[in-house]
């Protein structure tokens, strides 16, 4: 500190600028981790693939991208009940989930495009959070569905 500052100034000075450092800490940790979930609300392709493979343990699963995308292709048995990036879809993805358990096993994804810069999907799994949901995952599609998942040879259906 300049030795002009008298010591009480440079001391509240010091104390202003940890209390800024202590302030604009977890704002850089939210930076490096945008994602609503954590590790352990994820799920992988290869997994999930498993996962509904048996009718015993298959979870529900929502497709939570742009409608044109769902009809162009979509993981088997998934549902479409809105586009979690728009106000109106995230009403109706709430209206559809708010009879459901909250105990169920659920899954939602998009793979719009690539996982870091998808608009739906964390609003969704947001919303269904806040909604409750204790068993709820995501899908990781880092890339988007067309790499991550029908690339790789996983089931896929066309259509509504």
């Amino acid at each position: 500190m300049p030795s002009w500052l008298s010591r009480q100034t440079q001391v509240c000075v010091a104390f202003s600028l940890l209390a800024l450092i202590l302030v604009l800490l977890p704002l850089g940790h939210a930076q490096n981790n945008p994602n609503p979930w954590n590790d352990s609300q994820t799920v992988q392709p290869d997994a999930l693939r498993k996962e509904l493979a048996n009718p015993k343990t298959a979870p529900t699963v929502l497709f939570v991208g742009f409608q044109r995308l769902f009809t162009a292709g979509h993981i088997p048995g998934a549902q479409y009940h809105g586009n979690g990036g728009s106000p109106e879809g995230l009403e109706q993805i709430k209206a559809w989930a708010s009879p459901l358990p909250r105990s169920i096993n659920l899954v939602v994804y998009c793979g719009c495009c690539p996982m870091d810069r998808c608009p739906n999907v964390r609003p969704a799994f947001t919303a269904l959070r806040e909604m409750g949901f204790e068993r709820l995952r995501v899908l990781v599609l880092p890339t988007d569905f067309a790499i991550d998942w029908a690339d790789k040879g996983y089931p896929y259906e066309k259509g509504q």
